[in-house]
């Protein structure tokens, strides 16, 4: 499943906390990577049965999803809960794109007035 989101994190901070959250999950992140333009990737993959708890982690780590990203998202987590035992220890496969606009780095510089 290919996603696409942005976030206001800092890049590698992102990374670490995407990382963590999907292993302790008990998924596996296959790739990740951060470009110098603040595109952050990753491939991961986890048990269909934990789909929510992945989600979560996405939505805590302060992903904003694109509308597709959670229609797509929700539709997992209802179709595995409604097909547990057929599906539950599918894996799922997310392709995740990610467009960071850091605070820091997305406010314009401040102006400081002086007095003559």
């Amino acid at each position: 499943m290919e996603m696409k989101a942005v976030s206001a994190e800092e890049p590698s901070r992102l990374v670490k906390t995407l990382t963590g959250g999907i292993l302790g999950c008990g998924g596996w992140v296959l790739s990740r990577g951060a470009s110098d333009t603040g595109m952050v990737t990753m491939l991961f993959e986890f048990e269909r049965q934990a789909c929510v708890d992945i989600y979560s982690v996405l939505i805590a780590a302060g992903l904003e999803l694109s509308k597709n990203g959670h229609v797509r998202f929700t539709e997992l987590c209802q179709c595995t809960r409604s097909h547990q035992r057929d599906c539950g220890t599918e894996i799922a496969s997310v392709d995740l794109e990610i467009q960071t606009f850091p605070m820091d780095r997305a406010a314009p510089p401040r102006r400081t007035s002086q007095s003559a």
